[in-house]
């Protein structure tokens, strides 16, 4: 059938051209300074001596000394380590003002956020809340601070969302090990994934009047880069939330709830098939429907690789 012969013919020249397109490396790295968090062991170990090894400038954080002197052994001149402990702001700020020191003029080419722990690990009803900052407090928060203090050496991302969209992926990972543990004893755990409903969250005034206290927070190269024109206001929000509460409703009188709802024509038809979509897609999408950074073309992009 010579329609099926086009259409395989079409999926293997598309999956050519993304193999050929995923090969290409960016040009003149040698030199380039990366900084790389837990490498004591483990991925954050092989990944500074990988570096290492293709001409990097490797900037290794370590949390103790004794991983700091069996990395420095095996590397060359070039690598430079510093000690790191994520849960400690002023460890941060020691380390962040290395990583400018090393880097000065330079600016940083590359953000690994490796370090992190995963316990304590158990069913969700042995742990207390203590025994979820010890985990939080090093993998989320000290990443994020890491990060953010290191924002002036690097490209920026830009995103609408900041801690609320943050917190919510930590509600739906958290709800998702929740459902499991709990299954064994009937209990079941449901999502409910609205779209943009007019509420106090979504209000614009409450919107519009926070994204100004923070944009007169900003300093003027940040807000330069982003130009004066980067305010949103949330102009498609449905006004009828029992949407919403119908889906709660069901989820706590339904025999078999389901795992997910979702709430909203938007969510139904344009945020969670976009979710499930390709990365390269979605990230197209977003870009059009999302105000864009005066600076954002001006700059080399340097993405921090969170692991």
């Amino acid at each position: 059938n010579p329609l099926w012969t086009e259409i395989l013919a079409a999926i293997l020249f598309l999956i050519i051209c993304w193999l050929i397109r995923d090969s290409l490396n960016v040009k003149d790295l040698n030199g380039k300074h990366v900084f790389i968090t837990g490498c004591d062991s483990g991925f954050g170990n092989l990944l500074a001596k990988q570096l290492d090894q293709r001409g990097f400038h490797v900037i290794a954080a370590c949390l103790i000394e004794k991983g700091s002197r069996e990395l420095l052994a095996c590397t060359s001149l070039s690598l430079k380590t510093v000690i790191l402990n994520l849960t400690d702001s002023s460890s941060i700020a020691n380390a962040v003002e290395f990583v400018k020191q090393e880097t000065d003029g330079e600016g940083l080419f590359g953000l690994v956020n490796n370090a992190g722990r995963a316990t304590p690990m158990a069913p969700t009803d042995w742990m207390q809340i203590d025994d979820f900052h010890t985990i939080l407090d090093v993998n989320l928060m000290g990443l994020i601070e890491i990060t953010l203090k290191l924002l002036p050496v690097m490209g920026r991302l830009a995103f609408l969302g900041g801690g609320y969209c943050l917190s919510k992926w930590g509600v739906e990972a958290f709800s998702y090990i929740l459902r499991r543990d709990m299954q064994h004893f009937g209990v079941k755990v449901s999502i409910i994934e609205p779209g943009c409903f007019k509420t106090g969250v979504t209000s614009s005034e409450v919107i519009e009047r926070d994204l100004l206290r923070l944009w007169n927070q900003l300093t003027p190269e940040v807000r330069e880069s982003y130009g004066d024109k980067y305010f949103v206001e949330c102009k498609l929000c449905d006004s009828d939330i029992s949407k919403v509460t119908k889906c709660m409703e069901h989820a706590l009188i339904a025999k078999y709830p389901r795992t997910r709802y979702g709430s909203g024509w938007d969510a139904k038809f344009f945020w969670l098939p976009l979710s499930y979509a390709p990365t390269l897609l979605s990230d197209m999408m977003l870009r059009m429907l999302l105000p864009t950074p005066a600076a954002s073309r001006k700059s080399l992009s340097r993405v921090p690789l969170d692991v």
